[in-house]
């Protein structure tokens, strides 16, 4: 699965850093001293914002962001520097400190979801020594990661020059970099791989108001004349769309019918396009991921980041009341359980097929195979796997309403997806007590049986349901049927 490629990804960060400041609490009345009303404080936090907030979320889908950026000689910005303590962030933080600069922080003021204030401090001027050492730091990072992001928030850092270091840094390494842009002219970001504005940033570069469709594709004619590379824009309720010079648009609907908070929704597009991308996926491909992951994000409350499980559960299918099924996930997930389960002795179990249509043989295989062990893990060919083992016709059902379907089952605890043509990988980072398998494949036949013998775990052959196979029942949903008046007697 796509997301368990994001594991090990670095990506390198550049951009205005900031401190969200979050004051929530609840409003019951005005105040007596003005026209005002009064917040009931009731709880605060502080998290990565602006170029930040990119990096937590690439973090949290599982890569490592490497964060450059300034930051002054204050309170904020300690707190900024400390952050990257917590390990289980992965972001590495190598933040410029310049002093009398201010940090950028951003304090907001919340009752339940709805925002009351915003109180921003700031400061604009970066230095010509910290400049130097941001560019010094560009070329450093770099070499060690497999994409660029560009996050400008124009306040100040994103210079020509910055922007320069950062695309000459990845024509060396032969990596993508994603700009998402805040200037009035996208000329300014030439040479980065791909852009990301938003409607209103579109509006900004090209003149032309965003609001209609004619409105975008005035606007993006003007961006595309400027930028020179795709432009990816977010379209918020809209979803989103990729233009590319001289290719026909690509549009994709928004994915969440829930929006609860659109902030840093567009941060996580940068994150999920920038993983993607590095990964190895296709622009296209991408997008889509990109569109998906900004779905999981606006249905949360303030500027919040997307997990890799979260990711994973909403690619695989789109209705809501399954996508957050907790046994769907990711082959590190899926470690991490298997893990848990060991130290609580329990039994593991591992299975795998295509599982295209259900039937009474597949369901007798699962029930037989939960009875002999604790917990059992699915693993699941992806279609593309499918095809290559099955041929060009399959499979009839995509890949995440298999996944839902196997999931239901109560004798399952968990699903994954892989893409390969055998479940040897998965097997071997599980390393499952038990291998269970249809009868008419041999112990000696079993791939990863070998494996699994070699540490003392077992391969369990369970007898088929006679008659039961999904080619089986695709060849009699093809034959024509005889109607009864047509039956010879």
């Amino acid at each position: 699965m796509i997301v368990d490629n994001f594991l090990g990804c670095r990506i390198l960060v550049v951009g205005d850093v900031m401190l969200d400041h979050y004051v929530r609490g609840s409003v019951q009345r005005v105040s007596p001293e003005a026209p005002a009303l009064v917040l009931q404080v009731q709880d605060e936090d502080w998290a990565m914002g602006g170029a930040g907030n990119v990096a937590a979320n690439i973090a949290s889908l599982g890569g490592t962001a490497v964060l450059l950026g300034l930051v002054g000689n204050d309170s904020a910005g300690t707190l900024l520097r400390e952050m990257n303590f917590d390990r289980s962030l992965r972001v590495e933080t190598r933040l410029y400190c310049q002093p009398g600069f201010k940090t950028i922080q951003k304090t907001r003021f919340l009752a339940q979801d709805r925002h009351l204030l915003r109180a921003d401090r700031e400061s604009l001027a970066m230095s010509a020594e910290a400049e130097a050492g941001l560019i010094d730091s560009i070329y450093d990072a770099a070499a060690e990661c497999a994409a660029v992001v560009i996050s400008d928030y124009a306040k100040g850092v994103i210079t020509p020059a910055v922007v320069s270091a950062a695309v000459e840094a990845a024509k060396r390494r032969g990596i993508p970099v994603i700009a998402d842009p805040k200037r009035p002219d996208f000329s300014y970001y030439r040479g980065c791989t791909v852009l990301t504005p938003n409607r209103k940033e579109l509006a900004l570069a090209s003149g032309i108001e965003a609001d209609s469709e004619q409105g975008i594709a005035a606007g993006i004619e003007v961006a595309l004349a400027q930028f020179g590379a795709p432009i990816v824009l977010t379209r918020s309720e809209q979803g989103i769309s990729l233009f590319q010079p001289g290719a026909m648009p690509l549009h994709e609907p928004a994915g969440s019918q829930l929006v609860r908070d659109v902030s840093g929704a567009g941060d996580t597009v940068v994150a999920a396009l920038s993983l993607s991308l590095a990964a190895g996926e296709s622009l296209p491909k991408a997008m889509s991921i990109a569109n998906i992951a900004a779905s999981v994000a606006v249905a949360k409350s303030g500027t919040a980041t997307v997990s890799a499980e979260e990711l994973a559960g909403a690619l695989l299918v789109d209705a809501e009341p399954v996508r957050r099924e907790e046994k769907l996930g990711t082959l590190a997930l899926a470690y991490a359980r298997r893990e848990a389960w060991r130290r609580e002795g329990l039994t593991v179990g591992f299975t795998n097929g295509c599982f295209d249509i259900l039937h009474p043989g597949h369901v007798k295989l699962l029930k037989a195979a939960k009875a002999q062990c604790d917990r059992l893990i699915v693993g699941l060919n992806t279609d593309s796997s499918v095809r290559r083992l099955k041929g060009p016709e399959r499979p009839v059902q995509v890949e995440g309403s298999r996944a839902v379907v196997i999931a239901a089952l109560t004798s399952v605890d968990m699903v994954m997806l892989f893409d390969d043509d055998t479940p040897m990988e998965l097997i071997q980072v599980l390393r499952p007590d038990v291998i269970f398998k249809g009868a008419d494949y041999t112990v000696d036949t079993v791939v990863g049986g070998a494996f699994v013998r070699s540490y003392g775990g077992r391969v369990v052959l369970v007898d088929l349901e006679q008659h039961q196979s999904t080619s089986n029942l695709i060849a009699r949903a093809r034959t024509p049927q005889l109607q009864p008046s047509e039956v010879v007697h």
